[in-house]
């Protein structure tokens, strides 16, 4: 019981603002945004949903600032283009029950979703399944205060923070990895000129929010792959990120790198960046959350009863229960069920977990585990839907 106790302990940011417990919704892109980069109704019962299901946080994967580098068509942009009204709905149900509800402030880069964008990242690359042109150093200097501007509107709106996305392969991580970036500037070359862009953001989006705003950054413990940010450059950064304005640093890995491998393959039973996260831990005195493979009750107390983290990300695990903190603090639920999927085709069990997020927004979930091909084929449809209004909505904005 004391574990469990530890669990569910509040945690105050270096900011001052005090989290209820140390279980934190992850960044998921939901695809729920309405094309127009709006949310929809869908969307904020999710949010509503994970909130009334006890989560200390919650956060909003992949909030552009811009329509030119989105991720997906699903996104939302939030800038002053934007009808804020619906974006202070959003914040006020997702953050009911003294949730913090968080956007992620993400820039897709060269993994910029091409239907709708003209992928650039640092550097130009022409490789099967990836193709991009090079950022100018004007437009990488508008970076940190277009993530600044974001998170003053996300403030005005009534949202509890933001997350600056550096990992998975996205803009700011695309900065950080050898795969991605080969300038010969100020911004490539050692690990220090990589995280400039980074720290540059950081400190941008601080000054545009004040001292009392939580800033957290989602980070790649390595890319997972030869060549890419390694664990020794990202304890580099860590440690950079222990003497920045920073309040959060959530640890995962992984990226969407041609031939990059999934964060769950070969990782273990547990979670799967941990042994990062206690040499993460020497380097730095800023809370810590780890995402990723946390998939019991029994491992989320073990990692916070060590002291490894303060704060467990979940995300699958929050898609099959969205009230798993309260059953965890009713000592009910120790294990979601989670599904099995034999001989999965590509973007399957994504698409699966994907579409049962919409699922939960219209609240029409159930125990049943739908076909991986109808997920698949559901999936591909929204996003081409969604497709086609983006670019009528957006049709006048310069990429």
């Amino acid at each position: 019981m004391q574990q469990h106790g530890t669990l569910f302990k509040t945690l105050q940011l270096p900011c001052g603002v005090v989290l209820k417990n140390r279980i934190a919704k992850s960044a998921m892109s939901d695809s729920l945004g309405d094309g127009t980069g709006h949310p929809t109704p869908e969307q904020i019962r999710l949010y509503q949903r994970w909130a009334k299901g006890g989560v200390a946080a919650s956060i909003i994967g992949e909030v552009q600032g811009s329509s030119g580098y989105t991720e997906k068509p699903g996104n939302l942009v939030l800038n002053t283009a934007s009808d804020l009204a619906r974006f202070r709905e959003l914040a006020k149900q997702g953050g009911e029950n003294d949730t913090l509800l968080w956007l992620q402030l993400g820039h897709a880069g060269a993994l910029a979703y091409q239907p709708t964008s003209n992928p650039k990242g640092p550097s130009a690359l022409d490789l099967p399944g990836l193709s991009c042109v090079a950022l100018t150093n004007d437009e990488i200097h508008q970076i940190p205060l277009e993530f600044a501007r974001t998170a003053k509107l996300a403030q005005q709106a009534g949202f509890g923070g933001v997350q600056i996305h550096a990992a998975h392969g996205f803009l700011l991580s695309q900065f950080l990895s050898p795969l991605f970036n080969k300038r010969r500037d100020d911004y490539g070359g050692t690990i220090a000129n990589r995280m400039k862009l980074l720290l540059q953001s950081i400190e941008a989006t601080r000054a545009a929010v004040g001292p009392n705003f939580p800033i957290a950054v989602k980070l790649n413990s390595s890319d997972q792959l030869v060549g890419g940010l390694d664990e020794e450059s990202a304890l580099k950064v860590v440690a950079a990120l222990d003497r920045s304005s920073i309040d959060l640093i959530d640890i995962s890995g992984g990226t969407y790198f041609p031939g990059a491998k999934s964060a769950t393959d070969g990782a273990g039973q547990g979670p799967y960046f941990i042994a990062f996260a206690k040499n993460a831990r020497a380097v730095t005195t800023k809370p810590l959350m780890l995402t990723g493979g946390f998939k019991t009750r029994a491992q989320a107390e073990d990692a916070v009863a060590s002291g490894t983290v303060d704060v467990v990300g979940l995300a699958r695990a929050l898609v099959l229960e969205p009230e798993l903190p309260n059953l965890w603090m009713a000592d009910q639920t120790p294990e979601p069920a989670f599904p099995r999927f034999s001989d999965a085709p590509e973007g399957g069990i994504t698409a699966w977990y994907t579409m049962r997020l919409t699922e939960i927004g219209a609240d029409t979930e159930t125990p049943d585990v739908s076909d991986l091909g109808q997920a698949i084929d559901e999936y591909e449809l929204r996003d081409k839907a969604r497709t086609d209004v983006w670019l009528r909505y957006f049709s006048n904005d310069a990429v």
